[in-house]
């Protein structure tokens, strides 16, 4: 499955979780995405839902994609 890198734009009442203008891998759920939520794996290392309105997706070149993934 391929992973999608999302960048962190807001996370009032979550800062210990999530760092604003940091990359996040996002995990496919459908069921979040039914409700507005996007599943991440947060600086615990943990998955958990956000609202998807707190992230933008990003496209990197794929040796940098590549490179990131392989780093997380």
């Amino acid at each position: 499955m391929k992973q999608q890198l999302v960048i962190c734009v807001e996370n009032e009442g979550y800062e210990a979780s999530l760092e604003k203008r940091k990359l996040y891998v996002k995990l496919k759920d459908e069921a979040a995405s039914k409700h507005n939520q996007i599943r991440v794996i947060d600086e615990s290392g943990e998955d958990y839902l956000f609202p998807s309105k707190w992230f933008v997706e990003v496209t990197l070149p794929k040796d940098t994609e590549q490179a990131v993934l392989s780093a997380a």
